[in-house]
């Protein structure tokens, strides 16, 4: 028993230091550079790889703007107003500006400024047609072309400030639709915002890749997580078992 004990206390102790050894490895920047060129850790790149898996698979512009396609033509009229709760005095009049800009640049509607209010009159499928196209640049990480596009108009070079307007204009579009009880036109509104604008916006930067591209990385990755996490839980019980700490069941009472 004395030989056992000894046995499994070394095992676990074993078991226990290279798990440790592993983990200071995972948090050592010895892993590929990110696309531009910073140093990363195990847990950086694991996090960067899955954000480019995930963007690949949120390409959905294509299919959403098939949908549009219906609302060619469909005249809408929309006033609201863009400011927000944290809004300093004046920020929400140039946020009205720059969103404004959005319907100056792009064939379709024409807009009206009154402060912080829009008023927007026009053709809804051209205007998210607009939006698609936009995104479309976005989601492919080609700032440039929308900075050519809107940075004279709005005063402002930050690509995804730029971008962003749209996403401060469609939200309020979608609710007044609901309100007004135009079902089609607010999941089209809803359908460009959340599938394509807002994916454009959260993955600008990020490369995108396919998870086929990938599959045997990430499944390396899922078989290595189980094993690992199994490690340290049988390091631990090792050690236990050379303490002469065991987990057995309890026997059963008899009654006398």
């Amino acid at each position: 028993m004395a030989g056992s004990a000894k046995k499994h206390m070394g095992l676990g102790i074993i078991m226990a230091l290279s798990f440790f050894v592993i983990l200071f490895l995972m948090f050592s920047p010895i892993f590929p550079k990110t696309s531009d060129g910073q140093p990363q850790n195990g847990l950086q790149w694991a996090d960067e790889m899955f954000n480019q898996l995930a963007k690949g698979s949120s390409y959905f512009i294509p299919k959403v703007a098939k949908s549009n396609e219906k609302f060619m033509g469909r005249m809408f009229t929309a006033t609201f107003k863009v400011d927000k709760p944290e809004d300093k005095p004046g920020d929400a009049e140039k946020r009205a500006q720059r969103a404004s800009q959005l319907f100056i640049v792009n064939p379709g509607a024409k807009v009206e400024v009154n402060g912080a209010e829009l008023k927007i009159e026009g053709d809804l499928g051209m205007v998210l047609k607009a939006a698609l196209e936009d995104a479309d640049v976005m989601f492919k990480n080609e700032g440039d072309k929308l900075k050519a596009k809107y940075a004279a108009a709005m005063g402002t070079d930050d690509v995804k400030q730029i971008f962003r307007q749209w996403n401060n204009v469609l939200p309020k579009i979608d609710k007044l639709f609901k309100k007004e009880g135009k079902i089609e036109e607010s999941k089209i509104v809803s359908d460009v915002t959340k599938k394509t604008v807002e994916a454009a916006y959260n993955f600008y930067g990020v490369q995108a890749v396919q998870v086929k591209e990938k599959a045997g990385l990430m499944t390396f990755l899922l078989v290595f997580y189980v094993i690992y996490t199994m490690w340290w839980g049988f390091a631990i019980f090792y050690i236990f078992e050379g303490l002469g700490l065991s987990m057995k069941k309890a026997k059963e009472k008899k009654e006398v």
